[in-house]
């Protein structure tokens, strides 16, 4: 999940937009050079152990992205809090007020 600052997004759409591309290209790069993410993240110290970086980046399903519709997700963990009683708000009124797509839109677009 990304979030950002709403002044921020309205303000600086373009910055915005690099963000969110750099982000869901890091990720298809897990994807598709898991080994060579790992030595990137000892390289600089983010870890020590290659192995377990390569096999992490192996496990997590960083490309489910792609396939996942992030609102249909909102709407389900939503639905989940409001049961629990942990929020008031109902799924829709939360992807109305604090949603905003464009951004994605776009970008998934460009990636493909």
């Amino acid at each position: 999940m990304l979030a950002g600052n709403p002044d921020f997004v309205r303000t600086k759409p373009i910055a915005a937009k690099r963000v969110v591309r750099a982000i869901l290209r890091a990720t298809d790069l897990c994807v598709s050079a898991p080994a060579e993410v790992a030595r990137r993240t000892v390289d600089r110290g983010f870890t020590q152990n290659y192995d377990y970086a390569v096999q992490t980046l192996s496990d997590v399903p960083y490309g489910k992205w792609r396939d996942y519709d992030p609102e249909d997700t909102i709407r389900f963990y939503a639905l989940r809090l409001r049961e629990a009683a942990m929020i008031k708000s109902s799924p829709d009124r939360i992807i109305a007020e604090g949603a905003d797509w464009r951004l994605l839109r776009d970008v998934r677009r460009e990636l493909g």
